[in-house]
């Protein structure tokens, strides 16, 4: 396993991370998406460990809380030491019938930390989560509170999901203007067939060392290697039956076309290929893979010793290029010659005296 820090932070965490959310089932959408029990949840805890993964990810919605439950008790099972795993959880989706068993008030995170510190059997979360964009609570509420967690010792590090980046902008320039605790993360959709991360987010995390973590690598299953233009519903896929999240499907096609050869060259799984191409992107912290079986999961973390070349890169990159949009196809035309004059004789030597 390979290992880098947790942003701009000093913690280590794997280069690939377990998702949980299979854990548990549960009813509409998290029984599609997987119904792990216990036992299996064990299993694949073990192999990721014994692979050297120590990061792990869950949310309090998951399953209704099934998946943070049977999360904590696999490290209980297994005898892992606290310190020797990396818990992510988060914190927004509804957990309740009331009125603020949902958002990112303080009144509701404050609830919401609590019951997942006893789901999970632990008593801090390494990294704490906001998982969706509230609408309602103002900003300065929602990070006051995660404040008081970081100051309290119940969270150690926090973090954001499915945010834009002006709104990650506002909120770290609240927390410096505070003396607020200030994200670390965030966490996203990003994988070879959906690129649009790279327009504002990419720049802005890049700018400011913020990590990565990357949700649906292999886009809810349509890059695993079982779909193609030709079989656009496999059974036993999940996405045949949740067609989610929302890929240009005409794209995706040549895109599999093209990862189809770099796949036989390297005689492994196109999903495999996906995974890789993620991991060589500099500003991707972790990917979070998630399964329901042994070797799924086994084929995901071999993913971590597979060396694209610079061609098969190339390839990958310009097949899956996202269509120019302004400002983007602005910016290279007029800054041009400001570039050009800093790589000019003169600029040189203004910048060595």
């Amino acid at each position: 396993m390979k290992f880098t820090t947790l942003g701009d932070t000093g913690l280590l965490v794997s280069r690939l991370c377990f998702g949980a959310m299979t854990f548990g089932g549960g009813e509409g959408l998290y029984r599609v998406i997987g119904a792990s029990g216990q036992k299996e949840a064990d299993e694949l805890i073990k192999t990721s460990i014994d692979a050297g993964v120590n990061f792990f990810d869950t949310a309090d919605a998951y399953s209704q809380g099934e998946s943070e439950t049977i999360l904590g008790q696999s490290f209980k099972n297994l005898k892992l030491a606290r310190k020797d795993v990396v818990i992510a959880t988060k914190v927004y989706g509804r957990v309740g019938p009331g009125r603020n068993d949902v958002g990112a008030s303080r009144g509701h995170i404050m609830d919401a930390v609590e019951a997942s510190l006893r789901r999970l059997q632990t008593d801090h979360i390494d990294l704490y989560q906001i998982h969706a964009n509230d609408r309602v609570t103002p900003v300065e509420e929602t990070l006051g509170a995660l404040d008081t967690l970081v100051r309290s010792g119940k969270v150690r590090y926090i973090g954001v999901s499915n945010w834009q980046a002006w709104k990650i902008a506002k909120a770290r320039g609240v927390s410096k203007l505070n003396n607020f605790a200030r994200f670390d993360t965030l966490q996203a959709y990003y994988s070879i067939a959906g690129r649009d991360l790279e327009r504002d987010i990419v720049p802005y995390l890049e700018e400011e060392k913020l990590g990565l973590l990357v949700w649906s690598p292999l886009a809810g299953g349509l890059l695993s290697g079982k779909f193609s233009r030709n079989n656009q519903k496999p059974e036993g896929s999940r996405r045949s039956d949740f067609d989610f999240p929302i890929v240009d499907k005409e794209r995706a096609w040549k895109i599999l076309d093209v990862m189809a050869p770099v796949a036989k060259a390297h005689n492994c799984s196109a999903a495999r290929i996906a995974l890789a191409w993620l991991l060589a992107r500099p500003v991707v912290t972790s990917v979070i893979i998630g399964a329901r079986r042994i070797g799924q999961l086994q084929d995901n973390l071999a993913a971590i010793d597979l060396e694209l070349t610079n061609d098969e890169i190339r390839r990958l990159d310009e097949v899956s290029a996202l269509p120019p949009e302004y400002p983007g196809w602005m910016l290279p035309f007029q800054g041009a010659d400001r570039l050009g004059a800093m790589e000019s004789p003169v600029w040189e030597q203004r910048r060595q005296a």
